[in-house]
């Protein structure tokens, strides 16, 4: 069935739910999976160390999550950073570069009106993307 599956994380709660049905999906299966967290590439928008620094500490807590979740299942699990303006296209991309056949994530991790006007993440990953994907509530 399923040999690789790619686990987008926002370090949410919902995400981190999703990330407890991607392991233990992968267990069952003996697959392995692919941890994945997606910042804005602030040299876009100028160079603010302070605030690039923080998200790189973030990613690296959101990451290491996943790593110490997967190894305590005896799941193997690698882990990315990636940056770009839209995470839907670096979740998609990712999926085909590490050769992925699943993709389980989050319903959603905006609520009200951000939620509304720019769309969730998950279904745009969805909309765009070829490989099935598991959404988790």
């Amino acid at each position: 069935m399923y040999k690789h599956i790619l686990l987008p994380t926002d370090g949410s709660k919902l995400s981190e739910q999703a990330i407890k049905h991607g392991i233990a999906l992968a267990k069952a299966l003996k697959a392995k999976i692919t941890a994945i967290t997606v910042s804005p590439p602030y040299s876009a928008i100028g160079s603010d160390a302070v605030i690039e620094t923080d998200a790189s500490q973030r990613a690296v807590q959101y990451l290491d999550a996943v790593r110490k979740a997967a190894a305590a299942s005896k799941v193997d699990c690698t882990a990315i950073h990636l940056k770009d303006d839209l995470p839907y296209r670096a979740i998609i991309a990712a999926a085909k570069k590490q050769h992925c056949d699943l993709i389980v994530m989050a319903s959603h991790g905006r609520r009200g009106i951000s939620a509304m006007v720019l769309g969730s993440i998950t279904a745009k990953v969805i909309a765009h993307g070829a490989l099935p994907v598991l959404v988790c509530r």
